[in-house]
């Protein structure tokens, strides 16, 4: 069978193939893209470029009304692109047989699924609730998670994404927050001739350090970066040409360096697990008055002992004299770029939808797709999802073979 292929350069959807050709019998998907309801929750799931391709790939896009209002996306954009704008959440949800959200639903959501729906969305393990959990499985809701998406290659497409613009937005953040009117410690990050920069931990070498590392020093802070695989650092010495320190995570080095660091930016990579906190209470006791911890690992549990959740209305509390900022939607303060970028990195999953004729046939035949399935026909197909819900946990693959 072949191809063809032509290139779209809508702003926010780039270098993205159009598949020309399509198997003869595929599922019917009517896909749903609600506006987000949670807290401070600016972002939406699908851009108007977005819903156009999709539209053009044979999908039917609903679109509750005023969905794209924070990043400036109008509902006569969508409308133009191909949508249908349903007036309400009720509406879109009865006429949606795949609903696609940047968050997790909210519980006043979970009335409105109806048996049988596939959804889409973040799940946060750090703050996963059996509620969630009981109402899905009980209304045989297949649900994918952002986070555990992947690459034939290892790669969580989605999650990198998201991590690009959180690293970038910490460094950001904190050098706001250093300064005095915020109740910072009056420093400025990169410093200038004869006074010298502010010091930068970054704990974690994933994509989140990777971005905050950059853009640190690129204003010229002194950064350093600690991690517990010293190949993960030995890659960031080589990247940045030892233009940074590197240290391995310990107790030792994690105590000296906050004793010295006036922003300690919480960057650890999940790989599907909760974190659990790495800097003791009593070693935050221990950092300068006026200095400021971003937990960016805040979503998946936290990095630091003191960290608790907060918004981007409430965004910060000051313990033990330090500045903390634990927001865990970090992206929405950028809320078009987000978008954007969340619609480059979800469309090629969601036109494999159109692929096959049936949910299961789609999960069988797509490695990214099954990967990041974690209920399924009625089971917790994730071993840390049944662990943290204590619900019946089935492998994924034996339900398909069995299907």
């Amino acid at each position: 069978m072949g191809y063809g292929c032509d290139i779209e350069f809508d702003l926010g959807v780039k270098t993205l193939e159009r598949w020309l050709i399509k198997p003869e019998k595929t599922m019917n998907i009517s896909l749903g893209i609600p506006r987000e309801r949670a807290l401070d929750e600016r972002r939406v799931a699908i851009s108007p470029a977005g819903v156009q391709i999709l539209a053009e790939h044979g999908i039917r896009v609903i679109v509750e009304t005023t969905a794209g209002q924070c990043c400036n996306f109008s509902d006569t954009e969508y409308a133009e692109a191909g949508a249908l704008i349903a007036p309400s959440p009720e509406e879109l949800f009865r006429q949606s047989n795949v609903i696609v959200k940047v968050l997790p639903p909210l519980p006043e959501e979970l009335p409105l699924f109806s048996s049988g729906q596939m959804l889409i969305s973040a799940l946060h393990l750090g703050t996963v609730n059996r509620h969630l959990m009981k109402t899905l499985l009980e209304k045989n809701i297949t649900a994918l998670g952002f986070e555990f998406i992947e690459t034939r290659d290892g790669e969580l497409p989605i999650v990198r994404t998201l991590s690009e613009i959180a690293g970038s937005l910490a460094i950001q953040t904190a050098a706001k927050y250093l300064e005095t009117g915020y109740g910072g410690s009056g420093i400025l990050l990169g410093g200038i001739a004869g006074v010298p920069p502010a010091s930068v931990t970054i704990i974690g070498a994933g994509t989140v350090g990777l971005f905050a590392a950059q853009d640190a020093l690129g204003l010229g802070a002194q950064v350093t970066v600690i991690d517990k695989e010293i190949n993960r650092l030995r890659r960031f010495e080589a990247f940045f040409n030892r233009h940074l320190v590197t240290a391995i995570a310990n107790d030792h080095y994690i105590s000296q360096l906050a004793k010295t660091s006036d922003v300690m930016i919480g960057a650890l990579s999940p790989k599907k697990k909760i974190i659990r906190p790495l800097v003791s209470e009593q070693v935050i006791k221990t950092m300068k008055p006026g200095s400021v911890i971003i937990d960016v690992s805040i979503d998946q549990g936290s990095c630091f002992a003191t960290s608790r959740h907060t918004s981007h209305t409430n965004p910060i509390y000051v313990k033990h004299g330090v500045t903390h900022y634990c927001v865990p939607n970090i992206p929405s303060a950028v809320a078009k770029t987000a978008s954007f970028a969340l619609t480059n990195t979800l469309l090629p999953f969601l036109l494999k939808l159109t692929e096959h004729e049936t949910i299961s046939d789609i999960l069988w035949k797509s490695h990214s797709l099954r990967k990041g399935t974690y209920l399924f026909k009625g089971y917790v197909t994730k071993k840390i999802l049944a662990e943290l819900t204590d619900f019946p946990y089935r492998e994924i693959d034996m339900l398909l073979a069995a299907s």
